[in-house]
């Protein structure tokens, strides 16, 4: 067989499944006319019209449908196999570095990432849970995870979460000998537990929003952690208010171990994001990393 028909059967190939000679060239890279030649030449070699051309359509022939079945499938095999061996000389390989937060890694990380690396055991993922803006490029990680507007604007940016809102939870036992704050100044009055940051070794305040008026809240309390899970513990135990991820506190709050408050205040942020240096050209296991991650849900 001339080696130009194998061209021409992948040109009518698409073509076919297409039913558009318009998008068949777009798909193949060359114009409607020359793929138009191309057909128009296949159907003289063969004898036969393998296509039925209208002003609105092209399908096969009687001859055309059987071409598309029994070359087609073999065609496929070709491609997949070639795939197949394409994988293997470009193995993902490699350690891909990422700076989170403790409950991006419980809530988008872990369970996403637990159910493709098995396919890629040549990829190694460490994740460090640090709550400062780390400068990723000086410490030499492939990438880190911030809420949407904590990004810097000369990193590439794709998001791996929906929004997320915040929510003021209390167990039971504390509301029953405490009254429940009605706005944000009643904090004042209150036990909270807070989050310790590593930058400057602050507290992280309390934000609110509500009809357009913001204000960030400082507050006071006898437990201080640097991990979200632990801030949990204390509010279950009854030790205090916690400020926590809504998606952290929701079971609890169904199952009745704790409340919330102030849920009129309560902001929603830009979800998680995971980011990188834009002059990095990303390495294939990052690749792998980066595509497991994508958000492609609603807000």
């Amino acid at each position: 067989m001339p080696r130009e028909t194998f061209s021409d059967l992948l040109a009518f190939l698409a073509v076919a499944r297409e039913g558009s000679f318009t998008r068949a060239a777009a798909q193949l890279g060359v114009s409607q006319s020359a793929l138009s030649h191309t057909i128009r030449a296949l159907e003289t070699r063969l004898g036969l019209r393998l296509l039925t051309r209208t002003t609105r359509s092209v399908s096969p022939t009687e001859a055309g449908e059987r071409l598309l079945r029994t070359v087609g499938p073999r065609f496929e095999e070709i491609e997949a196999e070639l795939s197949a061996l394409s994988e293997l000389r470009d193995k993902p390989a490699g350690t891909v570095r990422i700076t989170t937060a403790e409950h991006a890694v419980n809530s988008v990380l872990w369970p996403k990432l637990a159910k493709v690396l098995p396919d890629y055991p040549d990829i190694k993922v460490e994740i460090s849970v640090d709550y400062g803006l780390t400068d990723i490029v000086a410490q030499r990680y492939d990438a880190g995870v911030r809420l949407g507007d904590q990004v810097e604007k000369d990193m590439i940016a794709v998001r791996i979460a929906p929004d997320m809102r915040m929510a003021v939870v209390g167990a039971p036992a504390y509301f029953a000998r405490r009254t429940r704050p009605q706005k944000p100044q009643d904090l004042a009055a209150h036990d909270c537990i807070n989050l310790r940051l590593p930058t400057h070794g602050g507290l992280m305040a309390w934000e609110f929003a509500r009809k357009g008026h913001e204000l960030k809240a400082r507050v006071e309390g006898q437990w201080v952690f640097n991990t979200s899970s632990a801030i949990l513990r204390a509010a279950l135990a009854g030790f205090g208010l916690a400020y926590l991820p809504d998606d952290m506190v929701q079971r609890h709050v169904s199952e009745g171990h704790l409340e919330r408050v102030l849920e009129n205040w309560c902001p929603t942020f830009p979800g998680y994001h995971l980011y990188y240096p834009s002059r990095r050209q990303s390495a294939r296991a990052l690749a792998v990393v980066i595509e497991a991650l994508r958000y492609n849900g609603p807000l």
